[in-house]
């Protein structure tokens, strides 16, 4: 078989955003995939973003700037409490299933990450919450060259139906999502089949960084330069990322799948090479 074009896990960021703000939007009938959808919006102060989770839940982490938030009856005056996505933990907002939820920019610039999942059978009634820096796991994974800042925002600890969602912060010259991994077989307990899609911001907008996704069997093997405000998708096969020495990279990781489980094999030939 042929492998696929890197086109295929490539998705370009808008140079100026479109007339609702949107930078980047991929859907799941565009990623050719079931579960994951992303956008990311720019707002200018007093602009609003006004949306109603139908068929799905969503996770909205706050990228830069402070707005006025609402969902479900809920309001919360004034949240976001970082200047762009290297400074800190993020503020996020869960909106669960059929809930309307209005984001107001209180600041010039605010930028807005929005990452759904479908629910087809939801478990339990959820309501839109808020999500704290302080309700953020941080953590550090990975030594020497693959060392890197993890910032789980809604991972298996924070209640939700099928969202997977969070960040890391990889220095310039390190390699991350390293040593490779994979989630593409439902194949429990070794591993769970998601869906996933990086979407990369640089510290200096002018760098770049490598992100290669691969099957062993090569049927997919695409090797792509991402510049800042580009996103990837990894429908299948090992997704690992190494930022340019000098370029320090932030990547926002949406999954979603039928099991909400982050169980992940390793490539076996890595593994060899690194013990």
């Amino acid at each position: 078989m042929t492998a696929q074009p890197a086109s295929r896990v490539l998705v370009r960021a808008g140079s100026e955003p479109g007339p609702d703000g949107s930078l980047v939007h991929v859907t799941a009938e565009s990623a050719g995939w079931r579960h994951v959808g992303f956008e990311v919006v720019r707002l200018q102060r007093g602009q609003r973003l006004e949306r109603r989770t139908l068929a799905e839940e969503a996770c909205v982490v706050i990228l830069g700037g402070r707005c006025r938030a609402a969902a479900g009856g809920q309001e919360w005056s004034d949240i976001g409490s970082r200047t762009n996505p290297f400074d800190g933990p993020p503020y996020g907002l869960y909106v669960s299933l059929g809930a309307e939820y209005t984001l107001e920019a209180l600041t010039d610039h605010v930028e807005l990450a929005i990452g759904t999942a479908p629910v087809v059978s939801p478990t339990e009634a959820r309501t839109p919450r808020l999500i704290t820096p302080t309700d953020v796991g941080v953590s550090t994974r990975g030594a020497g060259s693959m060392e890197r800042t993890i910032h789980d925002i809604l991972m298996e600890d924070q209640p939700a139906e099928t969202l997977l969602v969070t960040e890391v912060l990889t220095p310039g010259g390190h390699w991350s999502s390293y040593p490779p991994h994979k989630h593409d077989t439902d194949d429990r307990p070794r591993e769970t089949y998601l869906e996933e899609l990086y979407y990369h911001r640089l510290r200096r907008p002018e760098g770049w960084a490598v992100q290669r996704v691969y099957t062993r069997d090569r049927t997919l093997d695409a090797t792509v330069a991402v510049r800042d405000g580009d996103c990837v998708l990894v429908p299948r096969g090992y997704h690992p990322v190494c930022a340019a020495p000098g370029y320090d990279l932030y990547y926002l990781n949406i999954m979603a799948g039928p099991v909400r489980r982050w169980l992940v094999t390793l490539d076996p030939d890595v593994e060899r090479a690194l013990a």
